[in-house]
């Protein structure tokens, strides 16, 4: 009988929470309860519209299905037309360490016309996106 009682209570041990036997942080684990009741707490993912958190959101601009700005792949065309890869010199395809810059951001507000694009230095373009 008291072997019938010490599984008992050993199973009802392993079927309770994490939390419940007072387990804590101090092994390194964050988790609180068991896996598979964490996946059936998770919420059905929801598609949101991007959120206008502050004066620097673009109004009006157009976005694509992840909230960012649409681009004008016609436009970067018509910029690199008129104005050729300086690495390569070439008016289409790739252009080896550069990258089309809007000289106006278009979250604030500028053109996606080839008037207000540049090429740009990869290296330069993470230290603009810095502050920008």
């Amino acid at each position: 009988m008291n072997r019938i009682a010490i599984v008992l209570f050993v199973l009802m041990l392993c079927s309770q929470p994490v939390y419940a036997r007072g387990g804590g942080h101090s092994s390194g684990s964050h988790a609180t309860t068991s896996h598979a009741s964490h996946i059936s707490a998770k919420a059905p993912h929801q598609v949101t519209t991007p959120r206008q958190h502050n004066t620097n959101y673009a109004q009006g601009a157009k976005r694509d299905s992840h909230g960012k700005i649409a681009r004008s792949q016609t436009a970067k065309n018509d910029f690199k037309k008129s104005h050729p890869c300086p690495s390569t010199g070439k008016s289409s395809g790739a252009c080896k360490g550069y990258v089309i810059d809007h000289v106006r951001p278009l979250k604030r507000g500028g053109a996606d016309a080839p008037s207000n694009m540049q090429w740009q230095t990869k290296e330069a373009a993470k230290q603009k996106d810095k502050t920008e």
